[in-house]
């Protein structure tokens, strides 16, 4: 993990911070939120049952990364989806999406996962503007 930038996995006991931070998330994009009471408690389980990876960044938590890692079709290893990737706005340019992508890249690694899997919209320029120049994704090879 990044040396600057503090990253540790959550537990169910972060779920109110994830929860605000989700819901931040979609406000800050014009999408519709369930609320974070109804974030927290559905945090709060995929933490439990291993549905979901968290991954906080910095010491505020400046951010999260929301993963997990399912069977696929196309190979025997399980697939890791990049779900969510958050920086508290005036926070960023900092290194903490950095720091989290080097931790997601830890346990995918960790996990054996054979690929990696992350979707943005085209309207989200910022995500973009990270995505494209800074991590360099390689198309699969299905054999």
């Amino acid at each position: 993990m990044n040396d600057e930038v503090q990253v540790r996995f959550a537990t169910a006991a972060d779920a109110a911070l994830l929860a605000q931070m989700l819901h931040d998330f979609n406000l800050e994009f014009g999408d519709p939120s369930p609320g974070t009471t109804v974030l927290e408690r559905r945090v709060a389980a995929f933490i439990e049952d291993g549905r979901m990876t968290y991954l906080l960044g910095g010491d505020g938590p400046d951010g999260f990364a929301q993963i997990s890692f399912k069977a696929s079709v196309w190979a025997d290893e399980p697939v890791g989806y990049i779900e969510e990737l958050y920086i508290v706005p005036h926070l960023r340019r900092r290194g903490t999406g950095r720091a989290l992508m080097e931790a997601i890249f830890e346990e995918a690694h960790r996990r054996d996962a054979a690929g990696l899997e992350v979707v943005t919209g085209e309207d989200d320029t910022g995500a973009r503007a990270f995505w494209e120049p800074s991590i360099s994704f390689e198309k699969p090879n299905f054999s």
